[in-house]
């Protein structure tokens, strides 16, 4: 078992599964799903996959953070139905929807203690529990695009270093999910950064509540399902959510008619790219046999990629919605996109040297911003400031 392995794709499979991958060349969720399980099984010995039939298979009650009936949700609901057949019926995954069970902060208490078996949660969340995990999902004007995100959790080592601050919550890290960037709704036209003060704005909490803060907002901390109530009573005058394809189901146009984006450089400056991750509790994963434990990476890898560019296109098609529905899309311009860049890297090291976890996998961020393909920082942007490692 390769227990820290990381997401994989298929690259080659033996002969014997030749035949079989030509039904994956029509694109469908599941059969993504099932060139996933071929994939990993080839690289196991295909015949065990029909093997575990017989055994008594394992249940994982797993609540997303998507509420029902959105994009998101349905898409989590197909990949779960799929992972029964890609095991061959040894994991059989029931979904729950955001609330069903477990509150929005409450999940990674919720699979730790038993009452759920496993998450598919924004990881933005995990700050209350843990300092480290305001760095297992996007902060303002950090790491902005996926694969810098794969860079960091490859490359740089982060996935290992995921793995243990789960495994400390009593989880096993599957894989992370891709998703989005964050989109702010506004009731008010937030136009530049100095507008930002004394408006009152819901965050999600951690580094990123604390940056808009620092720049005068008035945050609030809300779960999702109170965000549009907030909006529509004029609790609030913005707020932080997902994309804009889940935005839309979820009516935000009725209730704001602003969408305040970063500049052309940064469309989105405090989570350009909100992750979401698939673990189960450890008492669970240890049940499942090593080959599938390896094919449940696989899977959610496969997810992922599937996730991401569903999602993706249900955003090609909801954009123009907003303009017929009226609502108006404002990018900041670069001047406050660096004005707040200088507000967040304080904050970066604050929050990186709260314990050695934060420490740690900082570094990980650090040293990929400051990769010449990426090139998000330099020495001079971070004079100054020293990391506890």
């Amino acid at each position: 078992m390769q227990d820290d392995k990381q997401p994989s794709s298929i690259s080659s499979v033996d002969n014997d599964n030749t035949k079989v991958l030509k039904e994956f060349q029509t694109p469908s969720r599941r059969n993504f799903l099932k060139a996933a399980a071929v994939g990993s099984a080839a690289a196991v010995a295909a015949p065990w996959i029909g093997n575990v039939q017989a055994q008594e298979g394992i249940r994982i009650r797993m609540q997303s953070s998507w509420q029902p009936g959105t994009t998101g949700y349905k898409i989590f609901e197909e990949w779960a139905a799929g992972v029964a057949e890609a095991t061959g019926g040894e994991v059989m995954i029931e979904p729950f929807p955001a609330g069903a069970v477990a509150g929005a902060f409450e999940v990674a208490d919720a699979v730790r203690n038993g009452v759920i078996d496993g998450q598919n949660w924004f990881t933005v969340y995990w700050p209350g529990k843990m300092p480290a995990g305001v760095f297992l999902t996007a902060y303002p004007m950090g790491l902005s695009v996926p694969h810098q995100w794969d860079m960091m959790f490859g490359a740089y080592g982060g996935f290992g270093i995921a793995k243990d601050l789960y495994r400390k919550q009593g989880q096993e890290l599957l894989g992370y999910v891709h998703h989005d960037m964050n989109l702010i709704h506004s009731k008010k036209p937030l136009r530049s950064f100095d507008d930002f003060k004394g408006i009152k704005l819901r965050m999600p909490g951690g580094i990123v509540a604390e940056t808009f803060a620092s720049i005068g907002a008035q945050t609030t901390l809300l779960p999702g399902s109170e965000v549009y109530p907030a909006l529509e009573k004029g609790t609030i005058d913005a707020a932080d959510y997902v994309g804009a394809a889940v935005n839309f189901e979820l009516g935000f146009w009725q209730v704001a008619d602003y969408i305040i984006m970063g500049p052309p450089s940064t469309p989105c400056l405090h989570q350009a790219v909100d992750l979401m991750d698939i673990s189960v509790n450890r008492r669970t994963f240890e049940r499942m046999s090593p080959q599938t434990q390896d094919l449940m990476h696989d899977l959610v890898a496969a997810y992922s990629r599937e996730h991401y560019a569903a999602i993706q296109k249900a955003n090609a098609e909801a954009w123009p919605k907003y303009r017929e529905k009226g609502v108006e899309i404002i990018h900041l311009s670069e001047e406050d996109g660096n004005r707040f860049r200088e507000a967040a890297i304080p904050l970066w090291f604050k929050w990186a040297n709260k314990d050695p976890d934060a420490a740690r996998l900082f570094k990980a961020h650090l040293d990929t911003m400051m990769d010449p393909a990426v090139a998000l920082v330099t020495e001079e942007d971070i004079k100054g400031y020293e990391l506890n490692v």
